[in-house]
């Protein structure tokens, strides 16, 4: 018999706030007080601490607005995809994980993903709580920005990674247990992967992997993780009869277009500082968005015979995923290429492959995301040259083929990982609180069951 949601809910939510008063009442305080600052201040002070650049602070934190901005566009542009009996439920989706991930981020999520390596395959529990995390630099990871600034900029990327996954079960997964599966899904999936390709020590960085804002971390990692989703609940009721078109197109070219934006601070601010990589990383971000919302224009023009507003931002978000690992090692021959080969790949699987097999990737999470970020993976083995980031590597197209078998094997480390646990929670989950809604709810919609609210005001 399966114990009660809310019980497991009460249970959970009980434990965490035991967790913040215990740490509270310990001799480590959650956060400095002005005077340890202070103190902190003169003694990094006599010890010549790395200094604060004022201008590269102002820009990642401009940059990290950009990408918490991102998970509001992700809610549009999810929402004008689905029926309009669920929209609101992915409206509350995101923004329910832009909570409930900070908070994790702050308790124990970015010491797991960025803290003191053990070995090589997690971060300690050293800067729990933002313990040790002060307004000094790292020398580790940002050299001229506070130790602060760079934890909330990683928190964004934190927020929007399980975010995504949502678009391959929209519209038949309970409220519950999706706060369930998200909160374990970052803390088991999302932070290690993120400690093996980002943190200092972690395997895959020093395998030699390149990923310089997410494409491995954030697009496969989420992107298989949503065709597990899909395959584990099944297809929605009538999917294989017809299919709905999105309830409001508009919204979903707003959402795009707000992803579109954020997206520049999402890759130009991982080069930390307002400098010539970051401005390289804008340029290409750009135009590898722009050739892939044109090339999936022109193929739905040879294919369907008409070019649609779908298919365009469908495009565009496709290259905007390809373009994330690539965008601090390649240049803008290079952008055209990524551009380009994700428009292809990702319009091939989602409007032939997808069908053929016949899951039901709701809102193609993993035929843009997953694919996408695959694609970006091992095209940034083929297009990386240290002529634009001399602390990256050349790749296949520059002498150099073993980048792109090291770039293999990180995408080959990801995938395995992520299915494998994200099954295995998913299995936990739909155990203990069962994952689907009933047959009802999900012919009433989302929003009415789930949280007695409605999208859209009829008035007669």
């Amino acid at each position: 018999m399966r114990p009660n949601g809310k019980i497991v809910l009460a249970a959970l939510m009980g434990l965490a706030i035991m967790t913040i008063i215990g740490w509270a009442e310990s001799s480590v305080p959650f956060m400095p007080s002005v005077a340890a600052s202070a103190a902190t201040a003169v003694s990094a002070t006599s010890a010549a601490p790395l200094r604060i650049d004022t201008g590269d602070t102002a820009w990642v934190l401009i940059c990290t607005a950009l990408v918490m901005l991102m998970t509001p566009g992700l809610a549009f542009f999810y929402g004008g995809l689905v029926r309009k009996k669920n929209v609101l439920s992915i409206l509350m989706q995101c923004f329910v994980v832009l909570c409930m991930i900070s908070l994790q981020w702050v308790f124990f999520g970015y010491s797991l993903a960025f803290g003191p390596d053990k070995g090589g395959v997690i971060g300690s529990l050293a800067w729990a709580f933002l313990k040790g995390v002060g307004l000094q630099p790292n020398a580790d990871y940002a050299a001229t920005i506070p130790h602060q600034v760079f934890m909330i900029f990683q928190m964004m990327f934190a927020v929007i990674t399980p975010a995504l996954i949502l678009g391959a079960f929209a519209e038949r997964m309970k409220f519950s247990s999706f706060c369930v599966f998200i909160l374990l899904w970052a803390t088991l999936v999302y932070d290690p992967i993120a400690h093996w390709v980002w943190g200092v020590g972690g395997f895959l960085r020093n395998l030699g992997a390149l990923d310089f804002a997410g494409g491995t971390v954030v697009h496969i990692n989420a992107g298989i993780a949503a065709l597990v989703c899909a395959l584990v609940l099944g297809r929605r009721l009538g999917y294989e009869k017809s299919l709905s078109p999105p309830h409001n197109l508009p919204i979903a070219v707003m959402g795009a277009a707000m992803l579109w934006f954020g997206w520049f601070g999402f890759n130009a601010g991982s080069a930390l500082g307002a400098n010539s990589l970051a401005g390289n990383a804008f340029v290409v971000t750009h135009v590898a968005a722009a050739m892939a919302g044109l090339t999936w224009a022109i193929l739905d023009r040879i294919f369907n015979t008409r070019s649609t507003m779908l298919g365009v931002i469908t495009g565009a978000v496709a290259g905007l995923v390809a373009i994330t690992p690539a965008a601090g090692f390649v240049n803008v021959a290079g952008a055209l290429g990524v551009g380009l080969g994700a428009a292809c790949v990702c319009f091939l699987f989602v409007a032939y492959i997808k069908p053929k097999l016949g899951y039901d990737d709701s809102l193609d999470a993993f035929g843009v995301h997953g694919i996408g970020g695959i694609w970006g993976a091992l095209a940034t083995g083929l297009w990386a040259t240290k002529a634009v980031n001399p602390g990256g590597a050349d790749g296949l197209f520059y002498g150099n083929p073993k980048q792109f078998l090291i770039q293999l094997a990180a995408v080959a480390v990801t995938l395995v990982y992520s299915l494998g646990i994200s099954y295995l929670l998913l299995k936990v989950v739909d155990a203990v609180m069962g994952l689907r809604v009933s047959e009802h709810e999900e012919r009433i919609g989302l929003d009415l069951t789930q949280h007695r609210e409605a999208g859209y005001t009829v008035i007669d």
